[in-house]
């Protein structure tokens, strides 16, 4: 790998997987949103002796004409560019379904065109609840959100370049992904800031459970799966094979910040529609293990502290106030 495209680099897995390639010397194309303000995103807090190395292009991973122009000349694609708010697919699916598969297929044919290498980024919920844990690979489909669909569909498009055009691209499904940079959607940062800033935590369902894997690991899986030549047509997924439920998250949060007195409440607004929730996910990573000697190194403890001084030290990027979808 000498010159990668990552698309979504901005976002919050993108930062710390550009991060990790421009501390290795690879020459890093990043496939920014454009928008008026030409942002950066996330990669704006990355050290500027990295930050210097960062080569940026403007679009949107619904046009492909923009998307082929950035992968022109990269031997590697890294995608992660999507829509990922689960509560906004709920409200509009369309726009999720556009930018998560429609991405995808221009993603695809700008590899098929360089003949890159390339990753594309899944998620575990594209199995719904688990009918069997640890969940496999072969665990079944069942998607609960139309985002879940339109990553699974994603997935299967990928998969079918694969067979038909002989694509060289791997699916990588990280199970619950958290660290430096996550925006308050998600379930951690949401309770780290209401534990900092809040009186209370105001969470959806807390009886759901969740494997949850450090930013730096996924992004090491990246890297690995992306110099696998075994993976390739294959889905490889990322998980620490430890589960934990919503409600014991909070409360080792709270420990940790030395906030055991807030209560935890389950705020009717903050619950996914009837059929919605995703009971419980746990992965087995002996695949990755298997293929690309892929393991995760942080613990969660330890990740959740990071995590935690990183918000504190960033208030301007997490509101007091208001939900975020």
């Amino acid at each position: 790998m000498k010159r990668a495209l990552v698309t979504g680099a901005g976002g919050f897995i993108g930062h710390h997987l550009v991060r990790l390639l421009l501390e290795r010397g690879v020459e890093t194309v990043c496939f920014l949103r454009y928008s008026s303000t030409a942002s950066m995103g996330l990669l704006s807090h990355l050290p500027e002796q990295l930050a210097e190395g960062v080569n940026p292009v403007f679009g949107d991973i619904r046009d492909p004409d923009a998307v082929k122009r950035a992968a022109a000349g990269c031997d590697t694609i890294f995608h992660l560019a999507a829509l990922i708010g689960i509560p906004y697919s709920f409200l509009s699916p369309r726009d999720v379904v556009s930018v998560n598969v429609g991405g995808t297929l221009n993603v695809l044919e700008a590899a098929r065109e360089t003949g890159a290498r390339l990753v594309v980024t899944s998620t575990s919920e594209v199995y719904g609840t688990a009918v069997r844990v640890p969940i496999t690979e072969e665990h079944r489909l069942h998607a609960q959100s139309p985002y879940a669909a339109s990553k699974t569909a994603g997935d299967q498009l990928a998969l079918s370049y694969h067979c038909a055009y002989g694509i060289p691209v791997t699916v990588c499904r990280p199970f619950n992904t958290y660290g430096p940079g996550q925006s308050r959607r998600a379930v951690i940062p949401t309770i780290i800031t209401q534990a900092l800033w809040g009186e209370r935590i105001e969470l959806g369902s807390t009886e759901p459970t969740r494997d949850l894997v450090f930013a730096g690991d996924t992004a090491r899986g990246f890297e690995a799966l992306s110099e696998c030549s075994s993976a390739l047509g294959r889905v490889v997924q990322l998980g620490t094979g430890a589960e934990i439920s919503i409600g014991d998250l909070a409360r080792l949060i709270l420990r940790i910040l030395g906030r055991e007195s807030m209560e935890i409440h389950s705020a009717p607004e903050r619950m996914r529609p009837p059929g919605g929730e995703v009971m419980r996910l746990v992965a087995s990573n002996s695949l990755a293990d298997e293929l690309a000697g892929w393991k995760p190194e942080v613990p969660l403890e330890d990740g959740l502290r990071v995590t935690a001084e990183w918000i504190r030290d960033h208030p301007e990027l997490y509101p007091p106030r208001g939900y975020v979808i």
